[in-house]
């Protein structure tokens, strides 16, 4: 399907209504994230709803997600036309659902800062019942107990 002329965007309005800088453009270009097409003067040109996965990607970083998790589920989008509602559903719930674990995650480890991390300090009270003797150095370095609050 070739799109309308108003639907192609240049760099500068991309720019304009995303405010992503042209630099960061082509890379996501040259990380396969958005696609161009080029004029007949080699611009590039993109069809508006790049805007949306554009956007995705500014709020993937702002939640924490990897733009190899974006890439992974771009994968599963099409590139040359809009995606549909039900693939913006889809989504949204892959991403909700690795929100919520990372909400689970951050919750755990706010009560763990309060008492043995595992670290091998023994300088708390609790180190004595969770950490008699440093048992955990054998589990792995830094705060052992932390890091299995990731699981």
């Amino acid at each position: 399907m070739s799109p309308e002329p108003q639907d192609l965007l240049t760099v500068r309005e991309v720019t304009a209504r995303t405010g992503v800088a042209p630099s960061a453009l082509r890379f996501y270009e040259a990380e396969g994230l958005i696609t161009a097409e080029r004029n007949g003067g080699n611009q590039r040109l993109y069809r508006r709803h790049m805007l949306r996965r554009i956007s995705l990607i500014l709020a993937a970083r702002r939640l924490g997600i990897p733009l190899a998790g974006v890439a992974e589920i771009f994968t599963t989008l099409p590139a040359d036309e809009p995606p549909s509602h039900r693939d913006w559903v889809r989504v949204s719930r892959i991403w909700k659902q690795e929100l919520e674990n990372r909400r689970r995650y951050i919750m755990n480890l706010e009560r763990q800062l309060i008492a043995c991390i595992g670290c091998g300090c023994l300088s708390m009270r609790p180190c004595d019942l969770l950490n008699p003797d440093d048992r955990l150095r054998t589990r792995g370095q830094g705060p052992v107990r932390l890091q299995d609050s990731a699981l």
